[in-house]
């Protein structure tokens, strides 16, 4: 196993590097950069363009730097933990990000907490209770909440909320809280707001856990050690939760990969109708304006993530099912 870990630190080290290199390429790839689509905005709004300003933007940003050294700049600051200096805000991309992380952290945590405490007890009872009215009821549901896009479920509960209750459930405080240091009352609005939130984007998510947990469990219940355990005379709950459920929990683990950098990055489109001040639509302004520092430092930190997220599942995988072998081979 510590063979396996290591020789999958080094191969992140390539890994890393041609995916920055993609990021990098794929920002640069639409016409114009920034200065140009600042002129847009100037030229838009009847606003005169001052060409001094242009060319000093340019050289301030590095802008006329062939793309092979601007990359070299980009990803070796990027190393050392600068991450670069956004053109939109003014301000370093650091400071820019870290003032939603914590917020999306906090919206992405509670969602993924409420995902697994619904999902779990539901799917083991589908399970368990296979062609019961129970289970119709409940895959009923679940094909309900996984067809159901999320942003139309916002704009319902939005809706809801204005016409039934007379009361707005945009954003995650109240404005007066917006931009203002942590207190108590702060923490309290942030509280009541993330309601709406968690249960939006944890609708599809459950739902589709729901229905993976069922199909696993299923398949391992069906298995011959099970029947033998039955047979045996071993408890219904022991000959359930022993083995079936363990084995069926691999799919779980092996989201670990993709729920590293999903808690990072939020639901960037319900984020958008709900007003929520998270990092994805700061993602979304950024490709948008062209602000490649802030764009390019924010994809290449999920990427990061990706990649520990794949190891700490293929670990932890080798931990809970003694049937897979990460070292590869045939043992004699």
């Amino acid at each position: 196993m510590v063979s396996y870990i290591f020789k999958r630190l080094f191969y992140m080290i390539p890994t890393l590097i041609l995916a920055s290199i993609v990021i990098f390429t794929i920002i640069q790839l639409p016409p114009g950069d920034y200065v140009e689509t600042y002129i847009g905005e100037l030229l838009a709004s009847g606003e005169s363009v001052d060409l001094a300003r242009v060319e000093y933007l340019r050289e301030e940003y590095g802008l006329n730097e062939p793309m092979w050294k601007r990359y070299i700049l980009w990803i070796s600051n990027f190393v050392i933990g600068d991450f670069g200096y956004s053109f939109e805000y003014q301000r370093p991309v650091s400071e820019v990000v870290g003032n939603r992380l914590w917020l999306t952290i906090l919206v992405s945590f509670f969602t993924i907490i409420l995902t697994w405490v619904i999902a779990f007890p539901i799917g083991i009872y589908s399970a368990t209770h296979q062609y019961s009215w129970g289970d119709y009821g409940l895959t009923f549901v679940g094909l309900l909440g996984m067809a159901t896009p999320n942003f139309l479920l916002a704009l319902v509960m939005m809706y809801l909320a204005k016409t039934l209750f007379g009361t707005s459930i945009g954003g995650l405080m109240e404005a007066q809280y917006i931009d203002q240091p942590m207190s108590w009352p702060k923490f309290w609005s942030i509280m009541e707001h993330l309601i709406v939130p968690v249960i939006v984007i944890g609708t599809s998510g459950t739902a589709a856990m729901i229905r993976r947990i069922r199909a696993n469990l299923l398949d391992e219940l069906q298995k011959q050690y099970v029947v033998t355990a039955r047979a045996k005379g071993v408890a219904p709950f022991k000959a359930l939760v022993k083995y079936p459920l363990r084995m069926s929990l691999n799919f779980f683990v092996a989201d670990i990969g993709s729920l590293l950098p999903a808690i990072i990055s939020g639901a960037e489109i319900v984020a958008i109708v709900l007003s929520l001040q998270t990092t994805g639509p700061l993602l979304i302004a950024a490709l948008q304006s062209q602000d490649m520092y802030l764009a390019g430092s924010f994809l290449m930190f999920l990427a990061t993530l990706t990649v520990i997220g794949v190891l700490l599942s293929d670990i932890a995988l080798g931990f809970l099912d003694p049937r897979i072998r990460l070292s590869g081979g045939v043992e004699r």
